[in-house]
């Protein structure tokens, strides 16, 4: 939702794991201490159920909305007040939420997969084009999921302002969390704040 002069910043936040983490995960935490917004860092149906095996979409994408509405719910806020967005697995499913229509002011993909590694033929951004907010990019140079230069044509087809931070490492590039926490952090701050 855009305001007259300027973006209007979000006052809450949900981040989403990767398929092989929890909730806990290292690079979550260190996002949420550093945004200094509401947030809550989310546990997928089978995270919860104890299964290890990722959900498929509509399942994952039912867990994205639910959390989100429990958040806005415990936070009373709209839902145009809430950002999403995880790492990798948890990323894709926020960002297919919201091109389903699930109102967002924008979505933070960390280490998004863009493609399975070795399948740059096999994208995983055809619902791009329905994603009509800011969105950060944020990934490791050498990540066999995307490589920065596939990134710069597949966000072409987003509807919304595209940042993109590109790391050195792989697919969770290490000991960067304060790095990664505090570009999350800027970002927010640039995008979402009424001038």
């Amino acid at each position: 939702m855009q305001a007259e002069t300027g973006w209007v910043k979000p006052v809450a936040l949900l981040l989403a794991p990767g398929a092989g983490g929890d909730r806990n995960h290292h690079t979550l935490v260190a996002i949420e201490q550093a945004v200094g917004l509401p947030s809550h860092r989310m546990d997928f149906a089978y995270r919860k159920a104890g299964r290890k095996a990722p959900d498929r979409v509509p399942v994952a994408v039912a867990s994205v909305r639910e959390e989100a509405a429990q958040l806005l719910d415990r936070a009373g806020l709209a839902a145009s007040s809430l950002v999403l967005g995880g790492r990798s697995y948890g990323g894709r499913m926020c960002s297919l939420a919201v091109a389903q229509g699930l109102p967002a002011a924008g979505l933070v993909l960390l280490s998004y997969p863009l493609h399975p590694p070795g399948k740059p033929e096999q994208l995983r951004s055809d619902h791009f084009p329905h994603i009509h907010v800011p969105c950060l990019f944020l990934g490791g140079l050498s990540d066999p999921f995307g490589t920065p230069a596939e990134f710069d044509q597949a966000v072409a087809r987003l509807g919304g302002p595209v940042a993109q931070v590109w790391l050195k490492g792989g697919h969770e590039p290490a000991r960067q969390d304060g790095v990664i926490a505090r570009a999350v952090a800027d970002w927010l701050a640039s995008q979402f704040v009424v001038q």
